[in-house]
């Protein structure tokens, strides 16, 4: 793996980039090695969520000026790994929403390093079963989309029980989908969340493309800056220089 140090007013952060999203990884290595991060400030920090940068708007920028939209002008395809998740330490891509961005596409530059919280066992349950319910909601809406002709043409005929038998069978194979594909934590991230920390309602939403691997204090310590009601800090918190690092086995 790559790796970059971060260099920022409170101290180092190192990252280590994943080697399974490489457009993300290379694009992050250019990045750092052309100086695009240099100055620029950490504009979103919410404590015991995740720590926000990478916007370019942000270097010398007064307080009060709203920051969080500016890039390099591109975005990055969506490389969201299953088995990369939202630990704490992840180095993930900030985006805009889906109702935008439905492909899930990534800020060309911006990024956020996750703190969260840790969860009982219990509570990474009950997230479970949730997710798994949204699972079903959003597999039905797709069936409805698809079958949408055949939706209307019933209402124009106001085909009562056709539609109440179409439903029930497209709930029947939502729910059949996904028995057959189950979504949940894994050993892996339930370890992870109920020792460690994170963020895993952020699971399989965003691209996670590396993970701090020193300063990790850091991280910590950014989060728990004083911030006004934009989240931006009372006092900036800068990336002084960004060192791209020998590569690691």
């Amino acid at each position: 793996m790559s790796t970059v140090k971060i260099t920022t007013t409170l101290g180092d952060i190192v990252v280590s980039l994943y080697d399974e999203t490489p457009l993300h990884r290379d694009n992050f290595l250019k990045l750092a090695a052309e100086g695009y991060y240099d100055g620029l400030l950490f504009h979103r920090v919410i404590k015991d969520f995740m720590v926000q940068g990478g916007d370019p708007d942000s270097k010398g920028a007064p307080a009060g000026k709203r920051l969080g939209m500016g890039g390099p002008g591109y975005t990055v395809k969506a490389e969201i790994n299953p088995r990369l998740f939202h630990k704490r330490g992840a180095l993930c891509a900030a985006r805009l929403g889906d109702e935008v961005n439905p492909d899930r596409e990534s800020s060309g530059s911006q990024f956020y390093i996750v703190w969260g919280s840790v969860y009982k066992p219990a509570q990474l349950k009950q997230m479970e079963k949730q997710m798994q319910q949204n699972q079903v909601t959003i597999a039905f809406n797709d069936l409805v989309a698809a079958h949408k002709d055949e939706i209307m043409e019933m209402r124009r005929n106001r085909d009562r029980a056709g539609l109440q038998d179409l439903q029930e069978r497209l709930i029947q194979e939502a729910q059949d989908s996904c028995k057959a594909n189950p979504i949940g934590f894994t050993e892996e991230q339930t370890e992870a969340y109920s020792t460690l920390g994170g963020t895993p309602h952020l699971d399989g939403q965003y691209t996670v493309f590396g993970e701090v691997t020193e300063g990790l204090d850091v991280v910590e310590q950014i989060q728990s800056a004083a911030t006004s009601p934009d989240d931006r800090p009372c006092e900036d918190i800068a990336i002084i220089k960004t060192e791209v690092c020998q590569s690691v086995q």
